[in-house]
């Protein structure tokens, strides 16, 4: 086994900037907000922190659409609010890590600003611009927010230019060396400042089909996924071993990867001794209650418990025979949550479940990525309108899944579900008004269903869910498990109940076992070594190897 990474005993947290704190009365999250929040952060045994895109961008796609990469937007704070945070952050033994959006721009950036302007400037080459013969859209491809990838140049009749997600986040031409020169200089300049790294956003797209041929539609619009023709494509391995030689591996830089498609096959290049990042995080069951990931209105899977191990066992088995490491996730910002997401049956949305899932996830192989809110067990809303939602992915969801059919109370239902927006409301920092994220009201309303979910009232209460996650954490930090936990072998236990995940970590003669009941029967597991209980989630009982798991429930024996 390869030399094992500085960045592997992190515990990551991220922050939605806009939704987390607001320290300046606007309603909006900002870096002083952040700041004001680090302790509270650091007891959750937290190490890394990834904060989501601060820079400039007018927010079509709520920061994922930069109009400098190189300045902070007003709305969050200032460039010297930024440092304060990275200096903050290294005082209490954290760490910064940005999120890299190099897909695309804003529509607004002033390379895109100057290739509108000047058909002839050499920024035109920095996106990718068509003029057909014919006049018309040059091909049938469908963006990942829904409609043409294409949209017509103004004052140009004929000329379109390409964005996979929002027209207002036309793409990048990576085929361009010298636009791929200045991404470079870019990353490497807040590397210089002190970020730790990145998350990669959007990364599997960078290379796209060059013949830019139209394929046989795959939904009632006439058009098909980008997804065929600009995901993984032939290509892509050379962009990605220059932008790591280029700037990661000159800095030792951690990066997690927002690697969605990457084939089997492929994976070693991703991720290992030699992959294109640090770990890629682990999607394999994150849309496992959705039939289609990129049209989500389309409706639900019936997925199992079993369905969800083998998906989570695999990636594991996958990643350990490359020696590669997964950054674990529950939720994102690009995420309902997962309390709601899980369980289908709102009368098992309990403290006891969140914290099942949390040690579900927490002790496998890798880096565990706590979401912000995750840790107080918030649920989803229900919004009576299409009207109260924001962000653009669930809007335009909502109009395919009128077009496909739907009533508009059944495509509502579809994206109070799934829905970005159940991620990114408000943190709840207390039971008020505006759950003390803010004293005015918040640019996105709060959430309906947070009664007893707050950091006041948690703190207060010795068994919930947040004095769980500080626990999980200095369970992590303990000397008598650290090395377990971090590096410890991955055991997959299998002839257990179809509704029970159970594996180990193994060190030398050093044993962890976790067990989870995800169900609302109860199941019962016998072990041949339990050890000592080390954490649990509800009332499981113990009968010498025997254990009684209660729904939704769970346990963490370790054996020195």
């Amino acid at each position: 086994m390869a030399e094992q990474p500085w960045w592997l005993d992190e515990v990551v947290y991220q922050v939605y900037p806009r939704s987390f704190q607001d320290s300046n009365h606007d309603g909006i999250g900002d870096i002083r907000g952040i700041i004001s929040r680090l302790d509270y952060i650091r007891d959750l045994g937290v190490t890394m922190i990834w904060v989501s895109p601060v820079y400039k961008s007018p927010m079509v796609d709520m920061g994922y659409d930069i109009s400098d990469y190189q300045d902070i937007d007003p709305q969050f704070g200032s460039m010297a609010d930024f440092k304060e945070l990275l200096a903050e952050a290294n005082k209490r033994g954290m760490k910064i890590i940005m999120d890299l959006v190099v897909n695309h721009t804003s529509d607004e950036h002033e390379w895109f600003q100057a290739a509108l302007a000047d058909k002839q400037s050499p920024y035109r080459d920095y996106y990718i611009f068509k003029t057909p013969a014919d006049g018309q859209v040059p091909n049938n491809w469908r963006s990942l927010f829904g409609g043409s990838t294409w949209t017509e140049v103004p004052g140009e009749p004929g000329t379109y230019y390409f964005h996979s997600f929002a027209p207002e986040q036309p793409d990048l031409n990576w085929e361009n060396p010298a636009m791929r020169r200045d991404i470079y200089d870019m990353i490497n300049w807040w590397l210089e400042m002190g970020v730790a790294g990145f998350r990669i956003d959007a990364i599997t797209h960078l290379k796209k089909d060059l013949d830019w041929a139209s394929l046989p539609s795959d939904g009632p619009d006439g058009l098909v996924s980008v997804l065929k023709k600009g995901q993984n494509r032939p290509g892509i391995d050379d962009f990605l071993s220059e932008l790591k030689a280029e700037t990661f591996a000159k800095y030792d830089a951690v990066t997690i990867g927002e690697a969605y498609g990457v084939p089997d096959e492929d994976l070693h290049k991703y991720i290992g001794p030699d992959g294109y990042f640090s770990m890629i995080f682990d999607f394999s069951y994150m849309n496992i209650e959705v039939e289609n990931t990129d049209e989500w209105y389309r409706g639900r899977s019936e997925w199992t418990t079993t369905d969800l191990r083998e998906r989570m066992f695999n990636s594991q088995k996958q990643v350990h025979e490359i020696e590669g490491y997964l950054g674990n996730v529950l939720e994102n910002h690009d995420q309902p949550r997962v309390l709601s997401k899980l369980i289908s049956n709102a009368a098992y949305r309990t403290e006891t479940a969140a914290k099942t899932l949390a040690t579900m996830y927490y002790f496998l192989p890798g880096v565990p990525v706590i979401y912000q809110g995750q840790e107080l067990g918030m649920k989803n809303f229900n919004r009576e309108s299409i009207d109260d939602f924001n962000d653009v992915s669930s809007i335009n969801n909502y109009e395919m899944a009128l077009q496909g059919g739907l009533t508009e109370a059944e495509a509502l239902d579809v994206i109070n579900k799934k829905s970005r927006d159940n991620g990114r409301v408000p943190m709840q920092w207390t039971p008020d008004e505006f759950g003390g994220f803010s004293d005015q009201v918040p640019w996105l309303a709060m959430g309906d269903d947070r009664d007893g979910v707050d950091v006041q009232t948690e703190l207060a209460n010795s068994d919930s869910v947040l004095h769980y996650y500080q626990a999980l954490g200095q369970l992590r930090q303990n000397p008598l498990w650290r090395d377990l936990i971090v590096s410890g072998e991955f055991y997959p236990l299998s002839g257990m109940p179809a509704d029970v995940i159970t594996y180990q970590r193994r060190l030398g003669g050093r044993l962890l076992t976790v067990v989870i009941n995800l169900s609302e029967k109860p199941n019962r597991v016998s072990l041949t070594q339990p050890g000592e209980v080390l954490c649990k989630a509800g009332t499981v009982t113990q009968r010498g190897h025997r254990f009684q798991l209660p729904p939704y429930t769970a346990i963490v024996l370790g054996v020195k």
